[in-house]
């Protein structure tokens, strides 16, 4: 064991730190390898939901908007930052899920086109 003396918010604490050797076998977890995202077909339709909580800001679509793939849809605020969420496919917008000023969670359907 080692001892430490740490100073938080101006206290001291002193704490003991166990020191332990790794096993002769260790070795790197294997990350699961990430599903991309398969686009849209033109025509098929999409649910375009949105990738991370946040906050709407701005909605610049609406019902029976014609969309080419890479417009944007809606801004999302997001950590502080400004995410445009953009259309994954041409078609026509059939439905819109937000409205400006909503708090979104992961995944929450913002636009349906098809």
């Amino acid at each position: 064991m080692k001892k430490y003396r740490v100073n938080v918010n101006g206290s001291l604490y002193e704490v003991e730190i166990e020191e332990m050797q790794a096993p002769a076998t260790m070795s790197a977890p294997t990350p699961a390898p990430a599903a991309p995202a398969a686009p849209a077909p033109a025509g098929a339709g999409a649910k375009v939901n949105a990738p991370m909580p946040g906050t709407i800001l701005d909605v610049r679509v609406q019902n029976g908007a014609k969309v080419k793939k890479g417009d944007v849809l809606v801004i999302l605020e997001a950590m502080k930052m400004e995410n445009e969420i953009q259309a994954p496919c041409d078609g026509t917008v059939t439905s819109v899920g937000v409205k400006k000023g909503d708090s979104v969670e992961t995944q929450a359907l913002i636009c349906t086109i098809a």
